[in-house]
């Protein structure tokens, strides 16, 4: 989930793409000759199959690594199944990057897999530093050659780097900057290892306005128009300018320690009475700010915005009816709620919340417009209007109006509904207050951007709603994770089914006085199971 959760999906297939292009013209110059084949009289030789042996996989990584100490690019990148896209990396490495003196060190192999470590040094105009890191390989068979060849992904080479990127040394881009928090905390990615990534977008954008003096780096060149560069080694310092954040460095903590306990979790955590974030970590194999840009179907936590959709078009009321039967059909589709949940033809819509009935809320999708839940969305919590401007990129959310089965799913947060944590954080805190604060990372001030807006909630609406979630969290699914931190709560938490997985993503969204968080986990189950954990922490924090 790189770029995105569903940019991840969108970064991947692109991946593949150029990694089969480029494996289809390595595959044609194999054909001439230039793949160590060979097309004469002599007639085709025997092409190796089946994995490589430990000792054709040393003496792969043995040619790979020495090419590349020796800064021979295209030998090195002949020594992978896509030397077309390996190429430019390895010219960039001893290239444009100035590295030299390049020292690599194999560990012990497992299976075909070799970790190794990387010692060079980055020389620039009569100024030296090292460059230290660790990385891995995985040799593969050949498809059409049967050689033993690196499998080529471009991590292989440093493990910032993606589809695209490049090695680069010279006069910064952007003068560094200072970040800090709203207190004045200085804000680092070693001390807070997911703000990286974010730091990274915030130089980028607000350096010049900083007032910093560049300085001399060996960067990573991400591939597309706004990407911030990667800094890997700062050869001469400039002047850092100090950028302020909304970030609070203790709600900050708390959010980086909770979400190393579940792999492939974001969090996100904002103060409803301004929409200033306060915090927001991710814990990811692919460095991507899920928080901020992830874009996954949010489960049953879209209740609330599907609960407000019913309240506002008088289709009925917390105390309403909203019957709970073992299962809904729509459209040819039939819904299910989770198993163990007992069904009850006397629930009001408040109980059907609180136990998170998914049948309850698909028995409405006949009572409901087409694009109904669509402007609830747009027009009271300000969502899927792609115009928010946070102060680094970030996803709006998306509520498209839906026919057939998806205008059920969508009430229950499947079909074609997609969120970020950012997203349900916002949502939770427009539920809280009934008003629509745009969520901000850096002031508006700093740079007059203009922020999104919406009508937000009715007063009744918004009672509605936080009563219902402070009966979740009380007495309804929430109720585990939530128990002590009242009075002042509320939360609804979600579970969303995804093809080729094994468990669904686990989402849970909660309030507590002037906080309220979002955390999804990938693959991580029920909302109790890894994203209600996530968001109790940096709750619990906030008190």
């Amino acid at each position: 989930m790189r770029k995105g959760v569903k940019v991840t999906v969108v970064g991947g297939v692109f991946a593949v793409m150029v990694g089969g292009a480029g494996y289809g013209a390595y595959n044609l110059m194999s054909a001439l000759g230039g793949d160590g084949g060979s097309v004469g009289s002599g007639g085709a030789a025997a092409v190796k199959t089946g994995p490589p042996s430990a000792s054709e996989v040393k003496a792969t990584t043995a040619k790979f690594f020495a090419a590349w100490e020796k800064g021979r690019a295209v030998t090195a990148a002949s020594y992978t199944n896509n030397d077309a896209a390996a190429d430019p990396v390895l010219e960039s490495f001893g290239g444009a990057g100035h590295l030299a003196k390049v020292k690599i060190t194999p560990g012990t192999a497992t299976g075909a897999t070799v970790p190794f470590t990387v010692h060079a040094t980055v020389s620039y105009k009569g100024i030296d530093k090292p460059l230290d890191y660790t990385s891995r390989l995985t040799v593969v068979r050949g498809k059409t050659t049967g050689r033993a060849l690196v499998d080529w992904q471009p991590g292989v080479i440093h493990p910032e780097l993606k589809a695209g990127d490049t090695f680069v040394t010279g006069e910064s881009e952007n003068p560094a900057i200072e970040a800090v928090d709203r207190d004045g905390a200085v804000l680092t990615k070693e001390k807070y290892p997911s703000l990286g990534p974010i730091l990274d977008e915030l130089r980028a954008k607000y350096g010049d306005k900083a007032g910093g003096t560049p300085g001399i780096e060996l960067a990573i060149k991400h591939q597309g128009e706004g990407s911030a560069d990667t800094t890997l080694v700062t050869l001469e310092k400039g002047e850092a300018g100090k950028v302020r954040t909304t970030l609070s460095a203790s709600a900050q903590a708390a959010a980086e320690k909770a979400v190393t306990k579940y792999s492939e979790s974001s969090v996100v955590a904002v103060q409803p009475s301004t929409g200033q974030v306060l915090a927001v970590a991710n814990n990811r194999d692919d460095g991507f700010n899920a928080a901020f840009l992830g874009q996954l179907a949010p489960g049953s936590t879209m209740k609330i915005i599907s609960a407000a959709t019913l309240i506002d078009n008088d289709i009925t009321s917390m105390t309403g009816a909203a019957p709970c039967p073992p299962t809904a059909t729509w459209q040819s589709q039939t819904f299910h709620n989770l198993e163990g949940l007992a069904p009850d033809e006397k629930a009001t819509l408040a109980d059907s919340f609180a136990r998170s009935c998914n049948t309850a809320f698909v028995k409405f999708a006949d009572s409901v417009k087409v694009d109904s839940l669509t402007r609830e969305a747009q027009d009271r919590f300000g969502l899927g209007r792609d115009n928010w401007k946070t102060g680094i990129p970030s996803f709006d959310g998306s509520v498209p109006a839906s026919g057939g089965p998806d205008t059920a799913a969508n009430l229950i947060g499947q079909g074609q509904v997609q969120m970020s944590p950012l997203n349900m954080a916002s949502v939770t805190a427009t539920a809280k207050t009934g008003t629509f604060r745009q969520p901000v990372l850096v002031a508006q001030s700093l740079d007059d951007r203009q922020l999104a807006t919406a009508r937000g909630l009715s007063a009744s609406t918004s009672a509605q709603l936080r009563a219902m979630m402070y009966r979740t969290a009380t007495s309804g699914t929430a109720a585990g994770i939530m128990a002590g931190l009242g009075p002042d709560m509320g939360a609804k938490t979600g579970s969303a089914e995804v093809d080729g997985q094994s468990k669904s993503n686990s989402w849970f969204t909660g309030y507590r006085g002037d906080v309220a968080a979002a955390a999804m986990t990938q693959d991580g189950g029920h909302g109790i199971d890894a994203a209600g954990p996530i968001v109790r922490a940096v709750l619990a924090a906030s008190g």
